[in-house]
């Protein structure tokens, strides 16, 4: 394993770094070794592939498919991803990660998209699992899948260095290239993208006195009629407050990203409206991270999430008190009323 260049992303609880490796995932030296080895399968297909890394992970006598059929946590439905259970390192396999986190999309778009899905489903473990701090990955959708290996790797840096930057609780995130002529096309366009990132990259959060607005909501637009009952009963009890609520159809990837990001730091507290279709809609989840983010850096938290409808949370979110709204019960969500804004003080 050959480290080629690094990224160093400065955040105030320390530096986190992006590294390009050379080098087999399979094969990985003691002072490579990390908590989690992201790979990427279709759907429930973990066939052990010549040329790919389930297939190279089962000639080391690791079967991805048998790991499948025990997994730890299984979130394939909201997150199109699992984590296995814990793996014990051993100095002769070479296998020095601990855990396999399988990510399997229904469906694949562009590399940005791609990228996205993959930090949207790193993400709940992470926050769940202290001990998971140094993740490798390969070059993801670049082998069978034939996706441009230089538009991948500017997509995966340009979202690690986002999300480290943000506060996602990584300090290594590895992007492992088995191939050396390719591993050295690569080193050239990651020098391109070091320059890029150079400058600090901590997330600009404004004093709460400087704070454009009061409440960012968070929500499913299926979801439209009990955000507005809600929305009413708090300028009801505080006409003067001042919410961040998009009424448009977002889609990830777009233009829209950079507004939200900016409307999300600049409010005192986010509301997350819990429900299936808050689970199933990306833009959703990637809100509620970031504002996960910020209410583990803050004193007296940002998050304020109003459980709407059931739906199988995952445990990242549960970790949040609540407010239990269930379901859609509109005298409750009067109620939440008057506790969101206590909370806004």
């Amino acid at each position: 394993m050959l480290l080629l260049d690094k990224i160093t992303v400065h955040h105030k609880s320390g530096d986190r770094y992006i590294e390009l490796c050379e080098g087999d995932l399979t094969d990985i030296p003691p002072e490579h070794a990390v908590d989690v080895l992201v790979v990427s399968a279709f759907p429930n297909n973990y066939g052990a592939t010549r040329g790919t890394l389930i297939g190279a992970l089962d000639r080391k006598g690791l079967s991805v498919k048998e790991l499948s059929e025990h997994k730890a946590t299984d979130l394939r439905e909201n997150f199109s991803c699992w984590l296995s259970q814990e793996i014990a390192p051993t100095a002769e396999s070479g296998l020095r990660f601990k855990r396999i986190l399988c990510f399997e999309p229904l469906v694949r778009g562009r590399p940005s998209e791609l990228v996205g899905d993959i930090f949207l489903s790193i993400t709940p473990f992470v926050m769940a699992n202290s001990d998971i701090t140094r993740i490798a990955m390969p070059l993801v959708a670049t082998g069978k899948q034939a996706d441009d290996p230089i538009a991948m790797l500017n997509a995966l840096v340009d979202a690690s260095v986002h999300w480290l930057a943000v506060g996602l609780p990584v300090t290594h995130i590895k992007i492992v290239e088995y191939d050396q002529k390719k591993a050295l096309q690569l080193e050239s366009a990651f020098s391109v993208l070091k320059q890029k990132y150079q400058a600090p990259q901590e997330p600009l959060i404004a004093e709460p006195e400087q704070f454009k607005y009061d409440l960012f909501i968070s929500y499913s637009h299926e979801n439209t009629d009990e955000v507005l009952f809600l929305l009413e009963g708090l300028h009801q009890l505080h006409p003067s407050l001042r919410v961040f609520l998009d009424r448009r159809k977002l889609n990830v990837g777009s233009a829209w990203q950079q507004e939200i990001y900016e409307a999300l730091d600049d409010c005192r507290k986010v509301i997350a409206v819990y429900s299936p279709s808050y689970l199933a809609s990306k833009v959703c989840k990637e809100e509620f991270n970031i504002a996960l983010f910020r209410h583990r850096e803050s004193e007296d938290g940002t998050l304020i999430p109003i459980y709407l409808t059931s739906t199988a949370l995952p445990t990242y979110m549960k970790i949040i008190q609540f407010i239990d709204c269930r379901e859609a019960d509109r005298d409750k969500l009067k109620v939440a009323c008057q506790e969101i804004l206590s909370r806004i003080g």
